[in-house]
């Protein structure tokens, strides 16, 4: 690790506390701007294509008048002159010209040998259409509707026989701009179907992942043999010999420090503040809860934390028995607070600095004493009568370094801390200097005599019974013990593809836990050396891809980790670096190969068990967001930022590829896409809320008219955008609040990752907006990617910033059977064990 990480990690613990706020409010700006663009950008795309169909339309429809009644001609083009329109019209836009249409025929004209509908009835039945509409969808007919009531009421009883009936459309709004959705056949009755609760549901079964990078003492050694740590919203506790977990779930926002209470079972967490779906800010809390039973015992300072608690920021006290919990905010004040852990009421409160704030605790002998470190400080606090006094740490004729990053308190009573120069500085209380100072000079603490330790920075030190030291360093990646008398004894490093060491568990007499910054719990020994029992990924991730007949799933993130997983073992089978990062993948229907798409426009096709890189092509030079093999494995096609659609025939098992074709005619960017059950089409979403359909078998050619493949089967469910799913959208969406969205295999559910750090399952279909569902939390960020196993057994979901993969077990429903031989069973929903339901 080289000194450029070495820093990073320095301040990777403040980095929060200094954001800017200003340059938050102008990426916001600039990114409404960007929308408000793409918006316009494809409202006039979407009225060029509407003025193209209706010229495409009017000639048929005088063919269609003329045959039945010509003098219905001649109010035909009184009608369409009227609306502005000319059959003759020609369009001179490069964006209709591609052939970007969306077929907006709402209405099919069929004739048979029957007489024509009564004028009137045909009227009111159109009228009371209209009127059904409501914010987020309504029910509208199209130009062909308007003609087929000239016909009907052009009709006499000498006309020729024949029938004319409308076919149903969706009209759904996002943003301003309308997206018509056409209604199977097989639904007769729009209007009353109801939607429920999925009878299925889900439990939290694994979380993958240690929050490592940019948190500090947060891994412990409970008498249970569980070591608890967190990631995202959850505490996990995981049995080391039984490799079973449990998790404590009732954080509302991302955890950010822990502290375990000298009885060794209850243990105290506090979570960030957070905001809700609407940018309002939450309230932070310190939960104090049981880790026999999970159950919360007190909920400490609702609302009063500002922006939460800080990394490292609580502590027991352990003189008392742990009476008191002490605790820091993440304000820029870093409010140092007092509480009493039965009543939950606040002792004392003090402003400590506005500097970065990295650990606090209680000196064991005396629960009046408290000590604070952080960036270029040392406080020794003393609290008497509800009031704080303050005394700094002077470092006299030494170096004052840029961070404190940890101290502990040696069987003597002395504090010892680990700065960002790789010391461990003694300390120590002296006399008062009255003949430099005078009388009313106090008393001071002063380091004792510096010891250079490590290169690099000391993240971690920890006591152990006997009095010695451990300390853990970050360049140099080192845990070495110290003797009681700080004289080093034993020594080791830890593998460089694990980072530098963030904090260290005592086990026994020889185990030791500890936490890296590359997000990784090594159990091990000085004798023995490391192994990893917990591992993840370090920064933001989006692809994600369950094998078709196996139980593992792959993972791709921006640190270019692409990693493979293992449902039934809960662990990582292996892990790759690439050049470029990941943002989607797919396995090959063979099962022996995935496909992982990168940021620069490449993608790669890996082998599962040499895991090495057998294909590679490139397509353009923009991200690429969605890999998707057909059903029957002939096929991959590759969507990228670059607007196409890009198909590649696939030969010996996934191993060769050749360019097919190209589907030009997305006006945006391309978000998803499926694949039809035959094989031969695909419908694709992209960034500026389009639905179009593709003819692969024919040519790639784009299906102008979608009202054809409305009762088309697909062999996957990933676009957010469809007649299937309209209710997983909420009224008032923006387009971006549902970032994926993955049917079973069983067609019975659909799972949705949302940006508010949700994951809901809903029945599949549910064409009908405000849909019931099962609402799950965990994430601590937008979730973006959900899939099944192959056998809906497990829902997977990823989170982006908070590097979290959480494993949900499918439970009730009849869990692996299909919608058709489910089809007589019992509706009724089962109640979530992740209160609320719905």
């Amino acid at each position: 690790m080289d000194s450029s990480t070495n820093s990073l990690d320095d301040v990777s613990a403040d980095g929060s506390t200094d954001f800017p706020d200003r340059s938050s409010s102008v990426e916001v700006r600039l990114q409404a701007q960007e929308d408000e663009i793409t918006l316009l950008k494809s409202s006039l795309a979407d009225a060029l294509r509407r003025i193209r169909m209706h010229d495409q339309l009017l000639p048929l429809l005088k063919q269609q008048l003329i045959a039945v009644n010509p003098s219905a001609a001649r109010v035909l083009n009184h009608v369409c002159h009227s609306d502005g329109f000319t059959s003759g019209r020609k369009l001179s836009s490069s964006s209709a010209n591609d052939g970007i249409y969306h077929a907006a025929t709402a209405a099919r004209v069929r004739r048979n040998s029957e007489k024509l509908p009564n004028p009137e009835r045909q009227r009111k039945r159109l009228d009371k259409k209209a009127a059904s509409s409501a914010n987020l969808l309504t029910r509208s007919p199209s130009l062909e509707s308007r003609a087929k009531e000239l016909i009907a009421s052009a009709g006499s009883p000498g006309s020729r026989r024949g029938t004319y009936s409308q076919e149903q459309s969706i009209k759904m709004f996002i943003r301003g701009r309308p997206i018509t959705m056409y209604v199977p056949s097989n639904i007769q009755n729009y209007d009353n179907l109801k939607m429920e609760l999925p009878s299925e549901s889900l439990e939290l079964d694994w979380v993958y992942g240690y929050r490592g990078r940019d948190c500090r003492a947060n891994l412990f050694f409970l008498p249970s043999g569980e070591a608890v740590y967190f990631i995202a919203c959850v505490i996990v506790l995981y049995h080391i010999k039984n490799r079973t977990q449990r998790h404590y779930r009732k954080h509302t926002d991302s955890v950010r420090c822990l502290a375990v209470h000298p009885d060794n079972v209850r243990v105290a967490s506090g979570q960030t503040a957070g905001v809700d779906k609407d940018g309002k800010p939450m309230q932070a809390c310190v939960h104090i809860w049981d880790s026999t039973t999970l159950v919360t015992l007190q909920q400490i300072g609702l609302g009063t934390f500002q922006r939460g608690v800080g990394m490292g920021s609580l502590a027991f006290s352990i003189a008392d028995s742990g009476t008191f919990l002490s605790v820091i905010d993440d304000s820029n004040e870093h409010i140092l607070s007092v509480w009493d852990c039965t009543k939950g009421t606040k002792h004392a409160e003090i402003k400590t600095t506005n500097e970065a704030v990295f650990a606090v605790d209680f000196n064991p002998s005396d629960s009046n004493v408290i000590i604070t470190c952080g960036k270029s400080h040392v406080y020794f606090w003393t609290l008497s009568a509800g009031q704080f006094t303050k005394k700094q740490g002077i470092f006299g004729k030494y170096k004052k370094p840029k961070f404190i990053h940890c101290f502990v308190f040696s069987l003597t009573g002395d504090v010892l801390t680990g700065d960002s120069e790789g010391n461990i500085l003694p300390w120590a209380k002296s006399a008062a200097d009255t003949k430099t100072l005078g009388k009313g000079a106090k008393e001071t603490y002063q380091i004792v005599r510096p010891i250079k330790a490590h290169e690099g920075s000391v993240f971690t030190l920890c006591t152990l019974k006997c009095g010695a030291l451990l300390s853990g360093g970050g360049k140099d990646r080192k845990i070495i013990r110290w003797s009681a008398d700080l004289a080093p004894e034993r020594e080791c490093e830890i593998p460089e593809k694990f980072g530098a060491v963030r904090t260290v568990a005592v086990v026994d007499d020889e185990g030791l836990l500890v936490g890296t910054t590359r997000n990784a719990i090594l159990r091990g020994s000085f004798s023995d050396g490391f192994v990893a029992i917990v591992q993840g990924h370090l920064d933001e991730m989006w692809g994600l891809a369950t094998h078709p007949s196996q139980n593992i799933f792959l993972t791709c993130s921006h640190d270019r980790q692409v990693c493979l997983w293992n449902t039934e073992e809960h662990n990582l089978d292996w892990c790759i670096t690439l050049e470029e990062y990941g943002l989607c993948a797919d396995f090959c229907p063979s099962g022996s190969v995935v496909s992982v798409g990168l940021s620069t426009g490449r993608w790669v096709v890996l082998d599962l068990v040499t895991k090495e890189v057998i294909s590679e092509s490139i397509d353009g030079n923009e991200q690429l967001s969605v890999m998707r093999y057909s059903p029957d494995g002939r096929f991959l096609a590759v969507g990228s930022h670059d607007n196409f659609i890009y198909i590649y025939s696939v030969t010996e098992s996934g191993r060769r590829y050749n360019r097919f074709g190209r589907c030009n005619g997305h006006s945006s960017f391309i978000t998803h896409l499926d694949w039809s059950k035959d094989g031969c089409y695909i419908v694709s979403n992209s960034g500026d809320y389009e639905i179009l359909y593709w003819d692969i078998a024919g040519g790639c050619k784009l299906l102008r008219n979608r009202f054809e493949s409305k009762d088309r089967e697909w062999a996957s469910f990933t676009c957010v955008l469809g007649f299937h799913v309209i209710g997983v959208w909420l009224e008032g969406s923006d387009g971006t609040d549902i970032n994926a969205l993955c049917r079973s295999h069983n067609e019975r559910v659909v799972a949705v990752a949302d940006d508010f750090c949700k994951v809901h399952l809903f029945q599949y279909p549910c064409p009908k907006p405000k849909a019931p569902s099962h609402k799950y939390e965990g994430h601590g960020s937008h979730v973006t990617n959900v899939c099944f196993t192959h056998n809906d057994s497990h829902l997977l979901s990823i989170g982006g910033k908070d590097t979290c993969i959480l494993q949900w077990k499918m439970t009730g429903g009849g869990v692996g059977e299909s919608r058709e031989t489910l089809a007589s069973a019992s509706s009724t929903s089962t109640s979530s064990p992740e209160p609320p339901a719905s």
